[in-house]
């Protein structure tokens, strides 16, 4: 037998599942209080879209139980539609089957792991099976959920079913290895950042140490629904295109499916499309496309003057529930938010930017300093923080230009939260987002709009608060004088006092005090032109 037969008798498939069992770190289940705030983060952001899609105002509760030295139980119950019996397993117990990975809509979760990943986690750290409750359409079902890890299938063991008038998901699961402190990574943190960015919702955390805690809704409305879109045809390759053709097996000519299954392609651009790549028969069957005719059509899609991909698809948080939200959680001295027109990345991907800054108050007394909140799609990140284009883009910002000397040192909280169909992650873990180009442009710009605010405020209060002194130092005088000017003139102390009161109160009357320091809204103020800068359209 030679070498090389020996070596390849170890070649063996392996499953999604096996690849995450190995790779746990890559879903964030790395490190003891990480670990347990990504299980929180993945089970609470999936139950906010269910409620969402279902047009219900969500009322989670997170449950945490100390079982022993690191050990927890944890259950996540919310007032969602459910799961039906048959999708139970797929939901809970097989990697990257769901609802999100193949559609093109903005979504909190997108890759159709996380779910599966924490259930995973749990049986590799307790050997217990996740406990699972839907109450779906009239019915309860109570199941335990496993994972075949050489499948990726799960394995079901159905504990109960009876009637109900409720609906929602309780998932319960027990994790060891793990730990639960009061943190800005914790679990607390996670879910105050998720009720700042998701006002409608209300969130109850049941904590071991310091018991209920309950996060409410600022709001009863509920947010616009995000709607799938197609992909643009700026933002495909040529692999793109082919698999394309090969899903829409129904259209018989390439132009059908151009003006099918991509957006803003019409038979009008399909004619400018042959006369940009005229070796290409667009009446052919899509599925005799060729990679090089392929290749062709995609690079004919850069000589061809497209309509910029749908933009309304997009929710962002909004700048009035960013306002609220900071007030109710800080109670800020001053709120400034701002929120970008849609743009695209990747020539086809559409994306909204909003920023929000929060300065002194309730931020000094809480003992945040230079904070930089970061959000997707509403879901915040607290992990990755150094590797996220977001903090680099932010810190990268001359914030001496606004009168922050020192940003780390400066009672200020910085919001920015990225909206779109498909976030940029760096990993599967989902706390960081890669630095695309475009998306940096933004949220530079969207930062430095709010911050120029900020810049207007702290000015006029430097101002207010020098003219005011200066009031004192003159006050301090008007006693000696008017008495002073008594005794040459022969005139009463109290006449000369009441009119040298007078003449200062007129003179320092037009200057606007402290409290009273006018704040121009971002809505009404003319835009500034943004400073030229790389990336800049």
């Amino acid at each position: 037998m030679t070498d090389g037969d020996e070596i390849f008798k170890q070649f063996k498939e392996h499953s999604v599942a096996e690849f995450f069992k190995k790779n746990q770190q890559m879903l964030g289940f790395s490190g003891k209080v990480r670990s347990l705030t990504t299980v929180v983060h993945e089970f609470v952001t999936n139950s906010i879209d269910a409620c969402e899609e279902a047009g219900i105002l969500p009322d989670i509760a997170v449950n945490l139980e100390e079982l022993g030295e690191e050990h927890y139980r944890l259950t996540v119950q919310d007032n969602g539609p459910g799961i039906p019996k048959t999708h139970v397993g797929k939901a809970l117990g097989q990697m990257l089957a769901g609802t999100k990975f193949h559609r093109y809509i903005q979504q909190r979760g997108q890759q159709g792991i996380g779910a599966s990943g924490c259930c995973m986690f749990s049986y590799l750290t307790t050997g217990k099976p996740t406990r699972a409750i839907s109450r779906y359409k009239g019915t309860s079902y109570e199941l335990e959920v496993l994972i075949d890890f050489k499948t990726n299938k799960p394995l079901l063991n159905m504990l109960s079913e009876s009637p109900t008038e409720e609906h929602g998901l309780t998932v319960i699961s027990e994790y060891k290895g793990v730990s639960h402190e009061q943190s800005n990574k914790g679990i607390f943190e996670y879910l105050r950042r998720t009720a700042l960015a998701n006002p409608h919702a209300t969130i109850t955390f049941t904590d071991p140490k310091s018991g209920r805690m309950v996060l409410p809704r600022s709001t009863e409305v509920i947010p616009p629904k995000p709607f799938e879109i197609k992909p643009h045809p700026l933002g495909i390759s040529a692999h793109d295109l082919l698999e394309a053709a090969h899903h829409f097996s129904e259209y018989r000519k390439l132009s059908a499916l151009l003006q099918n299954a991509f957006s803003r392609v019409s038979a009008g651009k399909v004619a400018e499309l042959r006369q940009v790549v005229p070796d290409v028969d667009f009446d052919k069957n899509p599925s005799k496309l060729t990679w090089e005719e392929a290749e062709k059509v995609v690079k004919g899609f850069g000589q061809v003057k497209w309509i910029a991909p749908a933009t309304d698809s997009l929710v962002p948080i909004g700048r009035e529930q960013i306002e609220n939200s900071f007030r109710n959680i800080f109670s800020p001295e001053l709120v400034v938010v701002t929120e970008r027109s849609p743009k695209v990345y990747k020539g086809g991907i559409p994306f909204i930017v909003e920023a929000g800054i929060a300065y002194g108050g309730g931020i000094a007394s809480a003992g945040k300093q230079g904070e930089i909140m970061r959000f997707a799609n509403k879901v915040p990140l607290l992990f990755d923080t150094s590797g996220c284009a977001i903090t680099e883009t932010v810190k990268s910002v001359d914030w001496k230009r606004y009168d922050l000397k020192n940003f780390d040192e400066e009672p200020i909280a910085v919001l920015v939260n990225l909206a779109s169909v498909h976030i940029p992650y760096t990993g599967a873990g989902k706390q960081a987002v890669a630095g695309e180009e475009e998306v940096e442009a933004e949220i530079r710009f969207a930062v430095m709009e709010a911050a120029r605010t900020i810049q207007r405020y702290l000015s006029g209060k430097r101002h207010a608060h020098d003219i005011a002194n200066k009031k004192k130092l003159v006050e301090r005088y008007v006693e000696q004088l008017s008495s002073d000017l008594a005794d040459l003139s022969g005139s009463k102390k109290d006449r000369i006092l009441k009119k040298l009161t007078q003449i200062i109160e007129e003179k320092y009357a037009a200057e606007p005090s402290e409290e009273e320091i006018p704040i121009e809204s971002e809505d009404k103020k003319p835009k500034a032109k943004e400073p030229e800068t790389e990336g800049d359209e």
